[in-house]
């Protein structure tokens, strides 16, 4: 069971969300909040696997709670909720620690299995705001690596990965599922999962959208 927490000033939101999540039979939704200060009580008091957080609230936003949260060790994994596809937003959220982004008029399917997808370690963030971040940073806006003319420094920290991990690293800047990644280079979605975990280590990293876009500084992709 995939035990959630929803955190959105908005009521309606909430209902909305908890009737969506409930119509599942591997998602339970343990607590709600209307304010990014209860978070953390509400994580300590009822051990959710993923919190589904609004980024717009009128006290603690979801940036500040989700840098907050994601501080702590072993916290859950956030997924950001907005009505807006801002560059901005989408850059604050990964840089909090952020797991994925989406959209509230997302389809109650798409949400159901983003939620599925980042309990089994996928990201949630679709291929259009993946290039939406990268034609950001080829333009010269701000992002959560280095900007050009730090190619060398992508470099450098891409030669920190072995040959197998590299090639893996390439496939995310290419914005591939764990799924695609494991057909494409033939080996199991466990491993490439493992092959993730360990770039984002080596690269100091927290994110896939940070692998993708030092892949892109590297001038793999």
């Amino acid at each position: 069971m995939i035990r959630v927490l929803l955190v959105d000033d908005d009521p309606l939101v909430r209902s909305g969300l908890r009737l969506m999540l409930g119509g599942a039979d591997d998602i339970e939704v343990v607590a709600e909040a209307a304010d990014g200060g209860e978070v953390l009580a509400l994580v300590d008091e009822h051990a959710p696997d993923l919190v589904l957080m609004d980024i717009r609230m009128p006290g603690v936003d979801g940036l500040e709670a989700t840098g907050l949260l994601r501080a702590r060790p072993g916290a859950p994994a956030v997924v950001m909720l907005t009505t807006f596809k801002d560059d901005e937003q989408v850059l604050g959220a990964l840089r909090a620690g952020a797991a994925g982004f989406l959209l509230k008029h997302t389809p109650p399917a798409e949400i159901v299995a983003a939620v599925r997808r980042v309990k089994a370690g996928e990201p949630v963030l679709s291929p259009a705001v993946t290039e939406q971040l990268i034609a950001r940073v080829t333009q010269g806006g701000d992002t959560t690596v280095p900007r050009r003319p730090e190619t060398a420094e992508a470099r450098i920290r891409l030669d920190r990965l072995g040959d197998r991990e590299r090639e893996v690293a390439v496939a995310v800047g290419r914005g591939r599922t764990n799924a695609e990644i494991a057909a494409e280079l033939y080996m199991s979605v466990a491993t490439v999962k493992a092959h993730v975990s360990h770039i984002l280590t080596k690269l100091e990293h927290t994110n896939r959208v940070q692998i993708a876009l030092t892949v892109h500084y590297a001038g793999l992709v």
